[in-house]
């Protein structure tokens, strides 16, 4: 077997309703120092040297010395091959992806009210530019390019820059200029990896600095983005992608399987979970895994083996309440539930990126062409933040207007209210509109402010 079961544990601080049939070796966090140091220095060099500093990265790191950024000749020309049968995969799952998104986008409302003589509302305005990296290393990532160009595209963004890997020591995948072509993107660079987000992030290459920055990518990516958070926003924090099944004992154990197997072929970092209330299950689950991820191409098999040897965990509860809370606590980037009564595990389920309801769906179908966004949460960041969305390029903007008339009541009780705080100076900004308004009124306006 590839791995062997961990002794049964009664998880600390929950009592016994809970045991691992297999334990994790390592965590999410075992390698971030690496790349926390990696980081600081490479966006340190790109930041004081710039352009010349990430060509000489891209040269060092990905054997590239082409051109940066790509013309639309040079991606008409690349993308020209692209057989007429895989344009049209990627033109429906793209439609799916804008389809959800725009939904989405169209979810939420500009409004105004009146009160207290007070006109308020709100608009909703896109980001002007939006960087959004697709990854290209042990796989192509054709599906991260619609699932962060079309979701912008969607939200309205006026300009979206794209960025990839070199592919086998030429320009961006064929497949992926294809997706990112179909799906809207304005610019495009062949760049990975960290100096693909610093330019974006700098406005390096095409003059643009980026006012958000989204998509998945490996820890350094990671890194990079978590890093910069402030000077641009990003879409979440992320980590290696993660999945867990939660599966009652009528479950088809193959189909957990290969979920799991499917989903851990990510990268040897990528954590496969099984929450159940069947030991029996759980006990074939594990005996199938090692056969499953011996079946998958090298690549695969070689990221899958370590990720379930590392990461992997099988733990078996008492209930479905404890499910839920163990769930919870893990708040899985993407969750499947296969049981019964799939309504009451979507009513109870609260922290995840994205849940898969019934054996029919799985973690397969969002991350290509279902529709909903797959650049989600991981690290348990499913507790505070959801995955990507239409949102995410939309900023929620306030504005407010007020005749004289209604500055007497809202001025009067915000010169008190600054004075209670000891706040002088935003009291008098109160106080000078009452004496200008109503010259011929006293108003109690509280003690002024000494100290």
């Amino acid at each position: 077997r590839a791995c062997t079961k961990a002794h049964k544990l009664n998880l600390i601080g929950l009592k016994n309703y809970m045991k691992y049939l297999k334990k994790a070796d390592k965590s999410a966090e075992s390698n971030v120092l690496e790349a926390q140091k990696v980081v600081h220095d490479m966006l340190a060099n790109i930041d004081k040297n710039g352009e010349q500093a990430v060509r000489d990265y891209a040269e060092k790191l990905d054997s590239w010395t082409g051109d940066i950024l790509l013309s639309a000749a040079e991606i008409d020309e690349i993308t020209a091959d692209v057989p007429q049968d895989v344009k049209d995969d990627i033109d429906f799952a793209c439609q799916q992806v804008y389809t959800f998104a725009k939904a989405q986008r169209d979810s939420i409302e500009e409004f105004h009210t009146k009160n207290n003589g007070v006109e308020a509302g709100q608009r909703l305005l896109p980001v002007n530019v939006a960087g959004c990296y697709v990854p290209t290393g042990r796989y192509a990532h054709i599906a991260s390019a619609y699932m962060s160009i079309a979701t912008a595209k969607a939200a309205g963004v006026p300009c979206i820059i794209a960025c990839s890997t070199p592919y086998k020591g030429k320009s961006i995948h064929p497949y992926v200029l294809y997706a990112m072509k179909t799906a809207g993107a304005d610019h495009v660079m062949t760049l990975g990896g960290v100096q693909a987000i610093a330019s974006m992030a700098y406005g390096l290459f095409t003059g643009k600095k980026a006012d958000i920055i989204v998509g998945p990518g490996n820890k350094f990516v990671a890194e990079a983005k978590r890093t910069l958070f402030g000077e641009v926003g990003i879409d979440v924090f992320a980590g290696p992608s993660e999945v867990a099944v939660i599966a009652d004992e009528d479950a088809d154990a193959d189909v957990v399987a290969i979920d799991l197997v499917g989903q851990m072929e990510h990268g040897h970092e990528s954590p496969g979970w099984l929450f159940t209330t069947s030991e029996a299950l759980a006990e074939k689950v594990m005996d199938l895994i090692p056969e499953y991820i011996e079946k998958l191409p090298p690549t695969a098999q070689d990221a899958a083996f370590c990720a379930w040897r590392d990461y992997g965990e099988v733990i078996v509860c008492d209930s479905d309440e404890e499910v839920v809370k163990i769930s919870d606590e893990y708040a899985a980037e993407h969750l499947e539930v296969q049981c019964k009564d799939l309504d009451w595990w979507l009513e109870n389920l609260t922290c995840y990126g994205s849940l898969f309801l019934g054996e029919e769906t799985t973690v397969t179908f969002g991350d290509k062409a279902s529709g909903p966004n797959h650049i989600l949460p991981t690290k348990a960041a499913g507790r505070y933040s959801g995955g990507l969305s239409a949102h995410k390029f939309l900023k929620v903007l306030t504005w407010q207007r007020m005749d004289r008339e209604s500055t007497r009541q809202v001025a009067q009780a915000s010169s008190r209210i600054s004075r209670l705080e000891g706040m002088e100076g935003h009291a008098r900004a109160s106080d000078i509109r009452l004496s200008k308004y109503f010259p011929e009124e006293t108003f109690d306006l509280g003690a002024p402010v000494l100290e």
